[in-house]
């Protein structure tokens, strides 16, 4: 791993390619890139200096001066991840593309987008929806993620069973490396069969093989008609087993989601409005769209027909604004009752997701901790808060591993993986070690060697291909 500091020296060249009022040295203005959402104080690290380019041209000969001088530097979009992806651990320098904000194109003839990086993925939403178009692309945290972030951690959200995760989105991109070359991968085109697809490895590697400074994006003609549904359970098994139901029914929803119990009374708490049967309910929710008011009127006659078959207590159109509302304040909710949980982020097929969450609900009442389930039930994504409440924080230490382990074990033996969206960062790094077959890892540290031999961006995070040790405070 490169060992260079960040010399007085060195902040003068950033300042001159970016201009001074764009490098933070400050322990004030540095403060909010010591951590991203994980909350947990094991995650957090200040960053020796922030570097906020404006324009690829200010980001290449950024990564260049850094890889001249063997400096580590950790890309970073918005800082909302949930893997501690785009933290300093490791020291070095932060490089925020918060500034490369612009919409540079929606081009209709095409449907295709271009972006900077630093665009937020609502903001990108309703640009594209005044043309008359539609993204697909809808994590959770829309009105504050980027653009960028998303494409580097290849982010799901609540549209994945129709439109597919971020992958599924992008048709190019343009990347400076490691050194500070600058390529495009992709572009417009919707075809190629051109060599290696080379755009594939950066989408996902989380910020450790370059950074991404523009980005290509498919866009599909907007649905005319949407409808949103809720269907309320006293039974959480019964409630995601309607999912392969009204999949094998021959209805493609957006989406399909849901919320235990518990995560249904701590939301409510957190926005202190009542919501539905609340007391005993567990939620699915089912957004369905089209260009046929007459087909979405079947298909919500056949989806309420399936809920009730499968003892749901109620079905109704919702108020979408009012239950995607308490749907996206899952995260939020927790946070305001712990500052410090765990949010793990299993995938497992869809039919065994009954098993999993039922067994993970057995762990809370093994270990005495509260665990909230919510997730996206479509693509077999679970979210899973473990939450510290008022555990000390050695406590907390002792039992998290032991409650992770139970976890994996149980996904692994399911046919799933650590991660559905939310990345393996430095928070997973250890437990991907850990679970990966052996083969597939040396596969991924040839990648990293071999795009970024210095070991010089984001190192430690997903895969490590040295004895990475974090830099002490």
């Amino acid at each position: 791993m490169a060992k260079g500091k960040v010399t007085p020296e060195l902040i003068e060249e950033f300042k001159k390619i970016v201009g001074e009022k764009f490098v933070y040295t400050d322990a004030d203005k540095l403060e909010p890139y010591s951590h991203d959402e994980v909350t947990d104080p094991h995650y957090m690290k200040m960053p020796q200096v922030v570097v906020l380019p404006a324009t690829t041209e200010e980001v290449s000969k950024v990564v260049k001066l850094c890889y001249d001088n063997d400096i580590v530097m950790v890309p970073r979009a918005a800082g909302t991840g949930l893997a501690a992806g785009a933290v300093a651990t490791f020291g070095g320098v932060i490089i925020s593309i918060e500034r490369m904000n612009k919409i540079l194109e929606i081009d209709k003839q095409n449907m295709v987008c271009v972006t900077e990086p630093g665009v937020t993925t609502t903001a990108l939403q309703n640009a594209v929806k005044e043309e008359g178009l539609f993204y697909g692309g809808d994590p959770c945290s829309g009105d504050s993620c980027f653009i960028g972030g998303n494409v580097a951690t290849n982010a799901g959200g609540n549209r994945a069973v129709k439109y597919g995760v971020t992958r599924d989105q992008v048709m190019g991109i343009e990347v400076v490396t490691p050194s500070g070359e600058v390529v495009t991968l992709g572009g417009k085109f919707r075809k190629n069969a051109t060599g290696y697809m080379l755009m594939h490895l950066y989408i996902g590697s989380e910020g450790t093989l370059g950074i991404i400074t523009k980005i290509y994006l498919k866009l599909v003609a907007l649905p005319k008609y949407q409808m949103d549904l809720l269907a309320v359970f006293d039974n959480l098994d019964d409630a995601i087993a309607l999912t392969p139901k009204i999949m094998n029914a021959g209805i493609t929803p957006v989406c399909v989601e849901f919320m235990d119990n518990a995560s249904i009374k701590q939301v409510e708490i957190f926005l202190n409005e009542k919501l539905q049967h609340s007391d005993i309910g567990n939620y699915i929710i089912v957004q369905i769209a089209g260009d046929s008011e007459d087909i979405l009127d079947e298909q919500c006659e056949k989806i309420d027909e399936l809920a009730r078959e499968n003892k749901a207590l109620d079905v109704l159109v919702a108020n979408p604004a009012v239950i995607w509302k308490s749907r996206k304040a899952y995260l939020e909710a927790d946070r305001a009752r712990s500052l410090v949980f765990s949010m793990e982020d299993i995938v497992v097929p869809m039919t065994d997701i009954p098993q999993a969450v039922q067994q993970i609900s057995r762990l809370a009442d093994k270990y005495n901790v509260a665990m909230h389930c919510a997730g996206h039930c479509g693509d077999g994504n679970v979210h899973i808060d473990i939450l510290k409440d008022d555990r000390t924080q050695e406590e907390w230490e002792e039992m998290l591993p032991q409650i992770q382990s139970e976890i994996y074990e149980l996904v692994y033996n399911l046919g799933g993986r650590l991660s559905g969206e939310h990345g393996i960062g430095y928070k997973r790094a250890a437990l991907m070690a850990k679970y990966t077959n052996p083969v597939e890892m040396k596969l991924m540290k040839a990648v990293k060697k071999a795009l970024d031999p210095k070991n010089i961006m984001n190192p430690g995070k997903v895969v490590s291909i040295n004895d990475e040790v974090p830099v002490e405070e």
